[in-house]
């Protein structure tokens, strides 16, 4: 199969490495100095060093050259990059279908990337969204991984999970594409929370009280906005969840981790030279649970440490000192 990647930050350039062992894929950026340094070295030093680029992996600046011919689109840009870039694939006529690789709402209009794709491509473009516990360093190194594919498509699931499955990269389809975006958008609002909590040291008790009622909000708001409840239990749910709330590699982790001892926001990612999206997803999904009348504490004491680390204390506290009720 010929597939495009657009973008070619950390994960873009990981499933690229993955996917380019059986599969023609041409990996898509915009920064001209970046692919030439790429080709060269055969590496992305800045996103994802030490892993080597397969000889068979194209490398393209041109948009209409990267997506020409192609038989899948798989969008791995930032969330807010999401709209320009699908703009550009409808510019240039691309009919294949769309897998959305971004996890988060787009800032603003707190649209899920199914609803983005529809309203730049039209309802009846053919969408999807990958997502599930996938470190990109963890794919491009070959470990076992499983992941969840999504799309209302009942005939273009199942062909686009088995052509993206491998010998280290195991596939699961769904027809829930609500559920699997929120999952994985709301657990990086979630991780930072967890990170807040090691930063200030509050124990290995209080981090797993953390990500179950974490998930409880997860499944409240998706629940509400139309997403399955055996979604939120399965790998793009609990399984994403855990993988982030837990493994150092994970970015929102580390933001909470700084967050937690106090470093200024602006300090924190400056230093971190990534996007973590948890960072902007937390107001959308605040207001979105405000409008929607749903009780998400942990989402609302994240976006209150995020305007301030030094009320990560009295976040904390005011948590813990909610009213006791019942846990379902």
């Amino acid at each position: 199969m010929k597939i495009a990647v657009l973008g070619a930050g950390a994960w873009g350039t990981a499933i690229s490495i993955n996917l380019a062992q059986r599969h023609a894929v041409t990996l898509w950026m915009r920064d001209a100095g970046q692919c030439a340094a790429m080709r060269a070295a055969r590496i992305n030093q800045r996103y994802l060093p030490g892993f080597s680029l397969p000889s068979s992996l194209a490398l393209e600046t041109g948009f209409a050259n990267a997506v020409a011919g192609c038989e899948l689109v798989l969008a791995a840009v930032t969330t807010s990059g999401l709209r320009q870039t699908l703009q550009r694939l409808r510019e240039a006529r691309c009919g294949a279908p769309v897998v959305c690789l971004c996890k988060g709402f787009e800032r603003e209009r707190a649209q899920l990337p199914h609803q983005v794709c529809a309203e730049e491509l039209g309802a009846r473009a053919v969408s999807g969204v990958l997502s599930g516990p996938s470190f990109a360093e963890e794919v491009a190194g070959g470990l076992p991984t499983a992941v969840t594919l999504a799309s209302t498509d009942p005939e273009f699931t199942p062909t686009a999970a088995r052509e993206l499955h491998g010998a280290t990269l195991r596939v699961y389809s769904s027809d829930d594409v609500v559920g699997v975006e929120v999952a994985g958008a709301v657990k990086n609002v979630i991780a930072i929370a967890a990170g807040v909590c090691d930063g200030r040291e509050l124990g290995l008790n209080a981090r797993a009280a953390l990500i179950t009622r974490g998930l409880a909000e997860i499944t409240r708001l998706g629940v509400r906005l139309g997403g399955r409840i055996e979604t939120f239990m399965g790998l793009a749910g609990a399984g994403d969840l855990i993988l982030t709330c837990t493994g150092d590699l994970s970015r929102n982790r580390r933001v909470g981790l700084q967050l937690g001892r106090g470093v200024p926001l602006a300090a924190i990612l400056a230093e971190l030279g990534h996007v973590a999206e948890g960072v902007y997803s937390a107001r959308e999904v605040a207001r979105l649970a405000e409008k929607l009348q749903i009780d998400m504490p942990i989402t609302r004491a994240v976006c209150r440490v995020l305007d301030d680390p030094a009320a990560a204390g009295a976040a904390v506290k005011e948590l813990l000192q909610r009213e006791p009720k019942a846990e379902y």
